[in-house]
């Protein structure tokens, strides 16, 4: 897919330009990004050019992953990233994805990353034809959480043993969100399991 730009009444979401890179260099000095997402552990500067100049390009174009970076409209300045990933599902029958994100320390509170979220997930939805849009955090973080059920995600239990993270394996939160869930139609019928009891 060639990368496009949404944009919010406070934000631009567009992909990552080579000048990013600093930029997101600085914000992944920030312990909390490494502790709770993939980002390599010292993030090096190399590592932000192999993101912003490979990872994210090659995402776009082999249709693996769509990342945004996430910024301010008045400002231009980072605000975070957020991405589309397994998005092989999303060119069969089950038509999956899954939306992850980091919020750089000083934008985190401000309700910006939920604003980027209930975009990216209108986008998935109408343009993409998403069916089914998962989420999953370690367990504990409380903030991607908090995203999640701002942005409509219903929470669906604790996966043992999900992620691997600097050599352990731990247990995840997850989440899903339908179109049904927002009142948008879907493509395919949905059957759910009836309440008991």
């Amino acid at each position: 897919m060639e990368p496009i730009t949404l944009a919010t009444e406070r934000l631009v979401l567009r992909p990552f330009a080579p000048s990013d890179v600093p930029d997101v260099h600085a914000a992944c000095q920030d312990p909390d990004i490494p502790r709770y997402t993939s980002v390599p552990d010292p993030y090096r500067i190399e590592d932000a050019r192999l993101f912003v100049e490979e990872t994210c390009p090659s995402g776009w174009r082999n249709d693996t992953m769509y990342t945004f970076g996430v910024f301010s409209g008045e400002t231009g300045q980072l605000v975070g990233a957020m991405c589309l990933v397994r998005l092989a599902q999303l060119h069969t029958a089950e038509r999956q994805a899954e939306l992850g994100y980091w919020t750089a320390k000083e934008h985190r509170g401000r309700g910006c990353t939920v604003e980027a979220a209930r975009e990216v997930i209108r986008w998935a939805f109408e343009d993409l034809g998403v069916e089914r849009l998962e989420w999953y955090a370690e367990a504990g973080n409380e903030g991607s959480r908090a995203v999640a059920l701002k942005a409509g995600f219903r929470m669906e239990g604790t996966l043992r043993a999900k992620i691997i993270h600097q050599g352990t394996r731990r247990d995840a939160w997850t989440g899903s969100l339908l179109p049904s869930d927002l009142g948008r139609p879907s493509g395919t019928p949905y059957l759910p399991w009836p309440e008991r009891g």
